[in-house]
């Protein structure tokens, strides 16, 4: 009498088990946990804003505090040329400089990752075509064609998001076209493609999943890239006149006299703030892609 022997079926780990892990190895990365914790300072103070943050707080025609006036009392980080308080104004500029960045950068991996996946996929006259738009794109200098879009469109956050996600999505696609064509390598593809899987599900089902580690890398320091963009075309004048934002704070500063006044209270704070929140989100990428990469484990 023989005895069938039967293989031990696969048993899939639950998400939140999957997610339970990534948690606590990214517990064990001092330098992602400090970055965490900037980015959610600066968070909670972005939302919680409007709650001690009132409008004759940020009226010009309202205020009535000491017009360029150094740190005293009441003023912790001075005051601009119109007697705001320039803390109050690093506060409320941090809510429309991180929404622009965080809409930009979702703008920019939904369409490298698109663009990317296609190009990896379908790797005969669509997917050349696509790394040629690619190419077209990246050997175009990335800052003026920025500017020119900004003009076109438009003062404003929209234009200046859109502008943003034009001009980054390059690397996303290149990094995502890379991983898919090593996905699509594997031989649980070729099983897919036996099995009658189609195109589009090839690549929803089974590639996009094992790419998805390398988006949220990839998201996380486009971020950072995406803040600095915003504050670079607000401060030559290309965002909402209207708005507090980080950078129309240091285009205000210069256009108001402050380092010919020696007003440094007025430029220091906004530029320390986008350093902060820059830093923060460099710190979180690299812890994310340590505990993502196998290859980066014990460096």
């Amino acid at each position: 009498m023989t005895a069938a022997t039967h293989a031990p079926a696969a048993v899939e780990v639950p998400r939140h088990h999957a997610f339970g892990r990534f948690c606590r190895a990214y517990a064990k990365r001092p330098a992602g946990l400090a970055g965490l914790g900037l980015l959610v300072a600066f968070g909670v103070l972005a939302l919680a804003s409007p709650l001690f943050i009132g409008d004759d707080q940020l009226n010009v025609i309202k205020v009535d505090g000491p017009q360029l006036s150094p740190p005293v009392d009441g003023y912790p980080l001075g005051t601009d040329q119109a007697g705001r308080s320039v803390l109050l104004l690093v506060i409320w500029g941090a809510r429309e400089s991180l929404s622009i960045g965080i809409i930009a950068t979702a703008l920019t991996v939904v369409l490298g990752s698109a663009v990317g996946l296609l190009a990896g996929h379908y790797q005969g006259r669509v997917g050349q075509g696509l790394m040629h738009v690619t190419d077209w794109f990246i050997a175009l200098p990335s800052l003026p064609l920025a500017i020119s879009l900004s003009a076109v469109l438009g003062q404003g956050a929209a234009s200046i998001t859109i502008a943003i996600a034009v001009t980054s999505w390059t690397a996303t696609a290149r990094l995502v076209r890379a991983q898919t064509l090593a996905v699509e390598a594997r031989p649980f593809i070729e099983r897919a493609r036996a099995l009658g899987a189609g195109n589009t599900q090839i690549m929803i089902r089974h590639v996009l999943p094992n790419v998805m580690p390398l988006i949220l890398v990839s998201s996380t320091l486009t971020v950072a890239s995406a803040i600095l963009s915003e504050a670079t075309l607000t401060f030559l004048g290309l965002g909402d006149p209207t708005s507090v934002t980080w950078g129309s704070m240091l285009q205000a500063a210069f256009a108001g006299g402050a380092v010919t006044a020696g007003a440094w209270w007025y430029l220091i704070p906004p530029g320390i703030a986008i350093l902060i929140v820059v830093l923060g989100f460099t710190l979180v990428g690299r812890a994310v892609e340590h505990v993502l990469n196998p290859r980066m484990v014990g460096r």
